[in-house]
């Protein structure tokens, strides 16, 4: 071969090895392209097995023997949001909550409500595709008519939003996390992250002082006391006398009303009640028989009420050292709210209704549940500040609230329970609502849902204001959450607004607590 044609020999042997290059690269994307769209189909079809286990199990079948997939917990007798869901966040990862006795009958049931009240819709950010728990999907509320006279509209969910495009009227960014305001909605609001607290578990609450000065968290063996001004942690409060085996989660923290005492409600049915000062267990309680899910102290300082597992609510005396006052329900309870007054305390429960007694005689007063009523387990519940309604939270993915008023107290001295009465219906959480709030003015509800976010919505309209999202989650992705790893996606846990307003907190699974501000938006 001549040395002139040489040159021309290398360069085309460069130019087949490098298109057998480029077509190996070709042919390990596809190959990588068919593993993922072979994972997502063996995922989609899994879930397909889980969810038609269920129903066979609700219909009274068999799915021993058969090619079901993994076994899972199953879902309470009454309520049908996962069984155990409380431990599923807890451990970041499996599905959980309260570890239920049998149900037993409620001897105070009256018959469910007759009137629909008007849903409002919500929205949601663009973001990665949802995996809730395969128990199946919430039904959708019947047609009627709402309490204002009109029909009842079914709201489907609100668009997708992507934060890069939207207007940047409409958004509000910082390091790791972003807010949407509902460009369907005049912007009223500003927002804007505080504090980042860190922690060495799941957050699983959190909590503010009456004076706004402190918050509390608690997680894993430990309740903590951090300063809002600061973020500097003030305390941690251990119970050393606790068995030092596994877990033992904090599921709930309140302040008394002049700040000296902290309660806690744990995962070993023990409410203890700690002197913040001295970092000393004043009073400890005893008597539920499962887990403690939510604490409330009454506005007089004296009285406390909790709510467990165990079917129940007990109203305590601190200064007697005991309780006096017990209310049973047909499933577990996951939480407990009292009244600004002291007159009522509030519970919602895996048996998807919400429930008003007075705390004085113990007397069932309204039972809010039925064609109104949520289609799953309640969550949360929160009186508003003026006592007269009240919102709940459910895992059929709404918030409500209830009218109360006047009629309510008159119905006080009566034997028969009152139908409770929906006047709102929030609708735009893609996931589990977990927690809801009021802020101390009244002008805003607040929800945390598992599908990441917290919303505020408007409670005369039942339009959302805002959807909050902090936490990117790593990788070149842009996925967007805010607080607690339930199989691979954040949750928020719980919302708390400051007494004093313009500051909220969220618990978190990611080992974090975060103070958040909120103002009004001046253009």
């Amino acid at each position: 071969m001549c040395l002139s044609a040489r040159p021309v020999v290398l360069t085309l042997t460069a130019a087949l090895v490098h298109a057998q290059i480029a077509e190996m690269d070709m042919i390990r994307n596809k190959i990588f392209q068919l593993e993922q769209s072979h994972n997502a189909m063996k995922a989609k079809y899994e879930d397909e097995i889980q969810r038609l286990k269920y129903e066979l199990e609700q219909r009274g079948g068999s799915t021993q023997g058969g090619a079901v997939g993994p076994a899972q917990a199953p879902p309470p007798s009454i309520g049908h949001g996962p069984a155990n869901l409380f431990q599923g966040i807890m451990a970041g990862g499996a599905q959980g909550g309260p570890q239920l006795a049998p149900p037993q009958q409620d001897q105070q049931a009256q018959p469910g409500l007759q009137m629909h009240a008007p849903p409002a819709p919500g929205f949601t950010p663009q973001g990665p595709p949802q995996h809730p728990f395969q128990y199946g999907q919430p039904q959708q509320a019947p047609a009627g008519i709402n309490g204002y006279g009109q029909p009842a509209q079914t709201a489907s969910p609100g668009p997708e939003y992507d934060v890069e495009k939207m207007p940047p009227h409409f958004k509000r960014q910082g390091h790791e996390w972003h807010a949407i305001f509902n460009p369907k909605a005049e912007r009223r609001l500003d927002v804007d992250l505080v504090h980042t607290l860190a922690h060495d578990s799941v957050v699983c609450c959190v909590r503010f002082s009456q004076d706004g000065r402190f918050v509390a968290t608690g997680c894993n063996r430990s309740a903590q006391i951090f300063d809002v001004e600061s973020g500097q942690r003030v305390c941690k409060l251990e119970d050393g006398q606790a068995t030092a085996e596994g877990d033992l989660y904090i599921r709930s923290v309140c302040f008394s009303p002049d700040g000296r005492y902290l309660a806690t409600g744990a995962e070993d049915k023990v409410i203890r009640i700690w002197d913040i000062h001295a970092q000393t267990i004043r009073h400890a309680f005893s008597g539920h028989e499962q887990d403690i899910y939510s604490l409330d102290f009454a506005s007089d300082g004296r009285h406390i009420a909790s709510g467990s597992g165990d079917r129940s609510i007990r109203i305590w005396d601190i200064v007697g050292e005991q309780a006096i006052l017990t209310m049973t329900l047909e499933d577990g309870v996951t939480t407990v709210a009292i009244s600004p007054d002291n007159r009522l305390v509030a519970a919602g429960s895996l048996d998807k209704s919400v429930r008003i007694w007075d705390i004085k005689t113990g007397t069932l007063i309204e039972r809010a549940e039925g064609e109104t009523g949520h289609r799953d387990s309640v969550y949360s519940v929160a009186f508003s500040p003026d006592g007269r309604q009240l919102v709940s939270g459910s895992l059929d993915k709404t918030i409500k609230m209830w009218e109360l008023g006047a009629a309510n107290y008159m119905n006080m001295n009566r034997s028969q329970t009152k139908a409770g009465k929906c006047v709102r219906t929030f609708e735009g959480h893609k996931d589990f609502v977990l927690s809801v709030a009021l802020t101390p003015d009244g002008a805003w509800v607040m929800s945390g849902s598992k599908d990441r976010g917290v919303q505020f919505w408007d409670p005369a309209t039942g339009q959302a204001q805002l959807m909050l999202q902090g936490h990117k989650n790593s990788g070149e992705q842009k996925m967007w959450s805010t607080e607690v790893v339930i199989a691979n996606q954040i949750t928020v846990i719980s919302v708390a607004p400051s007494p004093r307003g313009g500051l909220f907190a969220t618990g978190s699974g990611d080992q974090k607590a975060r103070i958040w501000r909120y103002d009004p938006f001046r253009g």
